[in-house]
């Protein structure tokens, strides 16, 4: 027989080797790397037993406290540990454990995930004995867009389906009415017409941490979209979407389902219209209102100025088509991914090919298209564009006493600035009051300069068309300069009627916008307008990129 003897090393290392448990092995289903480090004197131990705690709680870092070799003593020390615990909130439980006999040792790597995954301190305030202002603040929100009828109470479909999307199960009949009646037992406004108020909602998460079942409110936070400083999270607000050049981005089908079923979850008297009240209640799960005074100029409105539908639609298709991120981000505020059951607010948008292949296929699958409107001050151009909303004159001006300067829907930029940033485009409208005689040059200038040799489409409006016609100071009438560059005419328009006016040079303009590639002969043809108008009045909109394509010039 041989004996093998191995002789340990005098000295214990400073740092053992890193031990990783993997997470197919672990409760939580993540990895737990655990460092072990040794104290050669006692001096080195009371340091790194001060020392990390004195840290930790200045940074707000999770803690256990661990009283290990239970198995030398008769009686339990957690009397003298519990004060402690309760002092510093940072402490998120205590546990007693022995490595000899290997008590509670699967206990304590537990609480050290629980403690990092569920920690105890961004929810709960033990002092005080209730949630932290952050806390409710955040399930006040998960509350509102879980509400899908929007009438203050969760009912059993409700909360059927957000049990299912925070947990991937549903709640039984008897396991809701049980909720419910410890709801009833606790609180006495916590239930309502047998449905969950915010209250009773928010009870119901206080008891769980309460109990220890924090991780219950962290999964319904983290579902929502919240970091672990209760923020909605960058990559849940802003998910990935790649945008080729020369692309844009649309909602599609599936987001104006969505979008409709937000506007009917707050328009509380049915009239088609949100009033202040409605649409600052549909702003209530937003950080910030996201729409200024302007929006009511710049969309459709009902007699009293409040948004219609189709005002709201417009405004939603304007925001995704001029800065998506922002689209992004106001979906995420909504619920978008949790409502309509999607992957993130990227599946909501639509990216557009290349415009050059539209050019070369001879057909578009745009929905929205890009005016740009250019006139000197006074020509019309904010009469032109109100009347693309069924406003005439008195009407346009009314709105206009009733906003601010900062207000009105004008983009004062420097011209030598936008045609460096702005060009791209799909029609390009040249406003000329038939009034001033100094008018039509401007526009003669704009198209010679920046677009007579480009493919983009452009059409001479003669605005004020109701007031004596001018003798314009050109080198050639307006009809001339029409002909010469293969515009179609000059379009006569007014505002100044005594009903709406008529829309019909919009969807001439939309016509153009869809069908970049037709020919001269083809806009002199009036079957041809009648043809393609038919397509283009189905498919474009678009008024809702004309306003912020609004110029002041110099």
């Amino acid at each position: 027989m041989i004996l093998f003897v191995e002789e340990f090393p005098a000295v214990v290392p400073y740092r053992a080797e890193e031990i990783t448990i993997p997470a197919d092995v672990t409760p939580e289903r993540v990895p737990t790397h655990i460092v072990d480090y040794s104290g050669i004197k006692q001096e080195i131990k009371l340091y790194y037993l001060c020392s990390p705690f004195t840290v930790c709680v200045c940074l707000r870092v999770p803690l256990i406290l661990v009283g290990n070799k239970s198995d030398l003593v008769e009686h339990s020390s957690m009397e003298t540990v519990l004060p402690i615990m309760n002092k510093y909130t940072e402490i998120e439980t205590c546990v007693e454990c022995s490595a000899k006999n290997l008590k509670n040792i699967s206990e304590l790597f537990y609480y050290a995930q629980k403690a990092v995954l569920h920690p105890t301190g961004p929810l709960y305030c033990p002092e005080k004995k209730e949630m932290r202002s952050a806390c409710v603040r955040a399930l006040a929100r998960i509350f509102k867009v879980s509400d899908l009828d929007n009438d203050g109470i969760l009912n059993d479909h409700e909360l059927t389906f957000f049990q299912r999307t925070c947990f991937n199960t549903p709640l039984a009949p008897q396991a809701l009415e049980d909720v419910k009646n410890v709801v009833r037992k606790n609180l006495t406004d916590g239930v309502r017409d047998n449905g969950l108020t915010l209250k009773g909602f928010l009870f119901l998460h206080t008891l769980f941490i309460q109990r220890g079942r924090h991780e219950t409110t962290w999964a319904v936070l983290r579902r929502f979209g919240y970091d672990d400083d209760l923020e909605l999270h960058q990559d849940y607000l802003f998910p990935l979407l790649k945008i080729p050049p020369d692309c844009t981005t649309e909602l599609n089908h599936n987001a104006y389902l969505f979008l409709q079923s937000v506007f009917d979850k707050h328009d509380k008297d049915r009239d088609y219209a949100l009033s202040p009240e409605e649409l600052m209640d549909l702003f209530d799960v937003f950080p910030y209102v996201p729409w200024g005074l302007d929006v009511n100029s710049t969309v459709c409105t009902n007699d009293q100025g409040w948004i219609t539908y189709q005002g709201y639609l417009s405004q939603w298709t304007l925001t995704t088509y001029l800065d998506v991120q922002r689209c992004l981000e106001y979906l995420g505020y909504l619920g978008y991914s949790i409502i309509a059951e999607q992957e993130s607010q990227a599946s909501a948008i639509a990216v557009t090919r290349d415009k050059k292949h539209d050019l070369q296929k001879k057909q578009t699958q745009r929905n929205v298209f890009r005016c740009h409107v250019f006139g000197i001050t006074g020509s019309g151009k904010t009469g032109f564009l109100q009347g693309f909303l069924g406003r005439n004159l008195v009407v346009s001006c009314n709105k206009k006493t009733t906003l601010s300067e900062n207000h009105i829907p004008h983009r004062p930029i420097n011209l030598i600035v936008i045609f460096f940033t702005e060009l791209s485009c799909d029609i390009v409208c040249l406003i000329y009051d038939v009034s001033n005689p100094c008018s039509f040059e401007y526009c003669a200038q704009i198209f010679k300069q920046y677009f007579m040799d480009s493919k983009t489409p452009c059409m001479l409006i003669a605005a004020k068309s109701d007031l004596p016609e001018t003798k314009q100071q050109y080198c050639m009438t307006p009809l001339e300069f029409c002909r010469k560059h293969k515009m179609p005419p000059p379009q006569s328009y007014t505002c100044n009627t005594a009903v709406a006016p008529s829309k019909d040079i919009f969807i001439k303009l939309t016509t153009m916008a869809v069908y970049p590639h037709i020919t001269h002969a083809d806009l002199k043809s009036s079957t041809f307008w009648l043809r393609a108008s038919v397509g283009a009045t189905v498919c474009a909109m678009l008024g809702f990129a004309m306003y912020r394509a609004l110029l002041r010039p110099r």
